[in-house]
């Protein structure tokens, strides 16, 4: 089965999380999908990940841009993998019937929204019952506290 990390932010936005992660995920030499829940969450990500200077530089692309094969981290609102992602990246409400396909989920919500947070504990449901190894992690002030295991 998937592990399934599940990131509770409670110091950033989810925009403001992700360079740190996917730095990481490109580093260990990893290709990511990250799926957002519509194609306005793709563009203000992507436009954001433009901006990101530390790390340097995440070479991403999207439907808009093209040349998924090519790209080491993608963008989408759907279920796509064009990059043969081992690493899926959820943005809150995100496409996730597919799990078994990738190595690793990344499950981000936003623990300052109680509907968010309740879809993400439907979801924990969902994938423990699917037999998935499930991690939880809270945001810290210096970054995540593994906080629990099932």
């Amino acid at each position: 089965m998937t592990e399934i990390g599940f990131y509770h932010l409670t110091r950033s936005t989810v925009i403001e999380a992700m360079p740190q992660l996917l730095g990481r995920t490109l580093s260990s030499g990893q290709r990511a999908v990250i799926r957002c829940v519509d194609v306005a969450a793709v563009k203000a990500l992507d436009a954001a990940l433009w901006q990101v200077r530390d790390p340097v530089w995440l070479p991403h692309g999207s439907a808009a841009l093209g040349h998924g094969p090519r790209q080491p981290i993608w963008l989408t609102a759907g279920d796509d993998v064009p990059n043969d992602a081992s690493f899926l990246f959820l943005l809150d409400g995100g496409a996730a019937e597919d799990l078994d396909r990738f190595t690793r989920v990344f499950d981000l919500f936003d623990g300052g929204d109680e509907a968010a947070v309740g879809r993400a504990r439907a979801r924990w449901s969902r994938a423990k019952k699917e037999g998935h190894a499930l991690t939880y992690w809270q945001q810290q002030s210096q970054g995540w506290r593994r906080a629990h295991q099932a």
